[in-house]
Formats: structure tokens, C-alpha cells, sequence
């Protein structure tokens, strides 16, 4: 074979290769816990991988920040915060910069419609889904688990839940705080039974689901109280199959 050929054949391979990079998406019902950061860290593949948390949601609530960094201090991660409240000045790093060189994003919960609109404005939805197609593990509760659906219902405006669209990197509706939250399950059933949600998943606060390249790859929860389902359509009423979900110590 001709160096020619030789040199496309290797593009070719390393092409083919870079596309078929897993892509791990691990959504949960609330707020994180250690253990499922302790699952992220096993799916980066690192010993001590960078975490990036983002805490759009809350407006970048410093309460929220401090939280964090007590959550990890003492798990072998390289812990980081990207607030999207900043200036030029105090930030010289681009956003995809900063996000694209990390090996896991977790998102905090808040307002789920608010941090949709910051993420489009700034840009940072397009460089989420440059981060998944290169294999950064993406994760987040409540707020930062909605957001990979393509759609649910979110406490985001006044009076009454509401629809909020997502940014669709997976297929599915959701519900997050499934069980804490008495309105969350009743409207989810009567959104799929309108035809408004498609078949999703629903996740009570501790209980969390790891996709991999789309598909249901790991059930988690860290009590024997907490649950994760699949709610879908039959014959036009709404029916929830609770998932076989490994208990996490």
C-alpha cells in the first residue's frame, strides 16, 4: 500500500474512532450526593478527573458553590465552577475553553427556563453538545437533569408548574423530584396521556439513571426509598414501570 493510501487509511480509522466515543449522561432527581459523584468519577475513565459545576440555575448562589466544594473536597477530583455572571474582565478563558477542557459537567438545580435561556444567549447549550460528542460525562439533578430531556414540567414560573423544552440529548420526557413534590406525578401522567410529553423517565430525589449513547445503561439510588421509572402510554392512560436500580453504599 502507497504512504498515500496508507496516511487516509489511518485518518480514516482515527476518524472513525473519535465517532465512536461513548457518551454518558447520568441525570437524578435532586441534589447530588457523593456516591453518585463517585459514580462520574468511574465513568471518566480518570484517576482524578476535572469536574466542572455549573450553578446557572440558582444564579450562580454562592451558598450553592460552597456546597459543592464540601461535596468533593475529600473525593480524587480536580473540582472547578464556571458561573456564567461574569465579565470580561475577571475572565479571560472563553466558556467552551473552560467547559471543553474538563472530563465531567454537573449542573446544579434552580430555574430550569431561566438557565435555558442564559445557556442559549451565551452559547454554552452548543458547546454542551460539542462536550457530549467528545465524551465529557455531563450530569446534574433536578434543573441539571431536566435539561438533557427534551422535555418536563418545571417550578420556573409563578402559580403553577409549566412545560419548559430541554436541550434534547435524550429523547425522552422527565420528571424530576418525583416522589417530594405531590404535583409533580399527576401532571406528568395527564401531559403523556395529552400526547404533550412523549414516554419518559421519572426520578425521585436520591435516584438517578446512567445513559449511555442515549439508552438506559445503569439504575442507581442511594436509599431503598428512593426510585426511577419509565412512564409511558397504554391504551391512552398512563403507566409507570419501576426500574431495577442498583442501591449505592
Amino acid at each position: 500500500m502507497s504512504p498515500v493510501n496508507l496516511f487516509f487509511l489511518f485518518f480514516a480509522t482515527a476518524a472513525g474512532s473519535a465517532a465512536a466515543q461513548d457518551q454518558y449522561i447520568f441525570p437524578y432527581g435532586g441534589s447530588p450526593s457523593k456516591q453518585f459523584i463517585q459514580e462520574i468519577i468511574q465513568l471518566t475513565g480518570k484517576e482524578r478527573p476535572k469536574i466542572c459545576y455549573l450553578p446557572t440555575a440558582s444564579g450562580d448562589s454562592e451558598q450553592g458553590i460552597i456546597r459543592w466544594y464540601e461535596l468533593v473536597h475529600d473525593l480524587p477530583v480536580e473540582p472547578s465552577v464556571q458561573k456564567v455572571w461574569i465579565s470580561s474582565y475577571n475572565q479571560q478563558k472563553s466558556f467552551e475553553e473552560v467547559l471543553l477542557g474538563v472530563d465531567a459537567i454537573v449542573v446544579g438545580g434552580g430555574n430550569t427556563l431561566n438557565m435555558i435561556a442564559i445557556w442559549k444567549a451565551q452559547g454554552i447549550d452548543k458547546i454542551l453538545k460539542k462536550a457530549l460528542e467528545k465524551g465529557i460525562v455531563l450530569a446534574g439533578g433536578s434543573a441539571g437533569s431536566l435539561c438533557w430531556f427534551d422535555n418536563g414540567t418545571t417550578d420556573s414560573r409563578p402559580r403553577e408548574l409549566s412545560v419548559v423544552e430541554g436541550l434534547g440529548f435524550l429523547p425522552y420526557s422527565h420528571c424530576p423530584h418525583y416522589h417530594s413534590e405531590e404535583y409533580r406525578r399527576p401532571l406528568y401522567f395527564s401531559n403523556i396521556e395529552k400526547g404533550i410529553f412523549q414516554p419518559g423517565y421519572a426520578m425521585d430525589d436520591k435516584a438517578g439513571i446512567i445513559f449511555k449513547n442515549g439508552k438506559v445503561f445503569k439504575v442507581l439510588t442511594v436509599t431503598e426509598d428512593d426510585h426511577a421509572y419509565f412512564v409511558s402510554l397504554k391504551n391512552g392512560k398512563a403507566v409507570e414501570e419501576k426500574l431495577q436500580a442498583t442501591l449505592l453504599k
